[in-house]
């Protein structure tokens, strides 16, 4: 599986050595990001206003990855290759419990799934299969996500596995008997400057973390998202699913946003070998 960096370095490499001027520029790298506001030194001013769109609410629009990312000094004894190769991983993509003394709140039977998977090196992971994630994984994911936001519609782009999702702006209803899929179903109100979604109609058994931690079919999940500044976006996401926990439990997460880059496919099914020899 070739990793972002090397994708990235073969595309600068291809374009030097044919030598022509417009390669660099087909791949969109360090392309300048368009309006980013600046301090008076000429620096991007991540401080600054968010943007809104023409209906007044703001504007979730851009390049985004994780804020929460796990320290380099760390991530040398984690699953990860060398420290700056790589996109920065959140703490929460390794466990999303990370804040949560005790883990999540397992229903007994289902604590045991966890407890054994962590046993197993969590060796059947959906992700190292090349399966979509989930969109509460993949915030935390070492991977550019692109959102587009128009009035009446939300949609997150995931460079990893060419992924999606829709979230439907104008409240509309939620599907009574939704067929299940990777990102749910997802419809959004606003409050204030607050955009609410509510998410169902999940796969069973979605792996949220590379530890195993998991959400059911019947997970019901609600985020709110802000974007307190032009830089960054806040998302906290609250999981009900009375058949896998006792209790709803809440996440807070952070996005930050990526200038001067964009979206490059990561097919991992492309010459994929790990899950034949796991």
């Amino acid at each position: 599986m070739v990793t972002r960096f090397a994708s990235r370095q073969f595309a600068l490499t291809f374009a030097v050595c044919v030598s022509l001027p417009t390669p660099l520029l087909a791949q969109w790298i360090k392309y300048p990001t368009a309006g980013v506001p600046r301090t008076a030194g000429g620096k991007p001013n991540l401080e600054a206003p968010a943007p809104r769109m023409q209906d007044g609410k703001p504007d979730f629009s851009g390049v985004w990855g994780t804020d929460d990312f796990v320290p380099c000094a760390q991530r040398l004894n984690a699953r990860y290759k060398d420290c700056g190769l790589e996109l920065p991983i959140s703490r929460f993509a390794l466990d999303i419990a990370a804040d949560m003394p005790g883990g999540l709140p397992y229903r007994p039977g289902k604590a045991d799934v966890l407890k054994k998977r962590i046993a197993e090196s969590s060796k059947d992971d959906p992700h190292a299969q090349c399966l979509p994630d989930t969109f509460l994984r993949a915030y935390g994911l070492p991977h550019l996500q692109k959102f587009v936001h128009v009035p009446g519609l939300f949609v997150m782009l995931d460079e990893d596995k060419v992924n999606y999702r829709q979230v439907f702006t104008d409240a509309r209803p939620l599907p009574v008997d939704p067929n299940p899929a990777w990102n749910g179903y997802s419809s959004a109100k606003w409050d204030s400057d607050t955009l609410v979604i509510d998410s169902i109609g999940f796969r069973d058994d979605i792996w949220l973390d590379l530890r195993g931690n998991f959400m059911g079919s019947a997970a019901k999940l609600r985020e709110r998202i802000k974007r307190p500044d032009y830089g960054h976006l806040v998302i906290d996401a609250t999981i009900e699913d009375p058949e896998t926990f006792t209790k709803p439990w809440t996440l807070h997460l952070t996005q930050r946003i990526v200038l001067d880059a964009e979206l490059i496919d990561e097919v991992c099914l492309e010459n994929e070998k790990f899950s034949r020899h796991k």
